[in-house]
């Protein structure tokens, strides 16, 4: 696999789940996500999708997206790919 040839992250607007959160309710927060799984993250949020942390892997690996549910979405490495060269 190559470097993630995106190497940046950028900040979108996430739910953060009650259990995770310093008030103990549900709260939106501005997190700073790898710039090339953002668009991802962010459409996730946007259809109530709640999750707990995510990466891209940087090249080194598949990235991922741990969801509240406990289940993961994997990120191979061509969708990445895919990603960056829209941007």
């Amino acid at each position: 696999m190559n470097n993630c040839p995106c190497g940046v992250t950028v900040e979108i607007l996430v739910k953060i789940p009650p259990d995770l959160s310093y008030t103990g309710r549900k709260r939106w927060k501005k997190c700073k996500i790898d710039k090339c799984i953002a668009p991802l993250v962010q459409a996730l949020q946007l259809y109530g999708i709640d999750m707990r942390g995510s990466c891209c892997g940087h090249g080194k690996q598949n990235g991922n997206i741990l969801l509240q549910d406990g289940k993961v979405l994997t990120i191979k490495n061509n969708i990445i790919k895919y990603c960056n060269m829209r941007d």
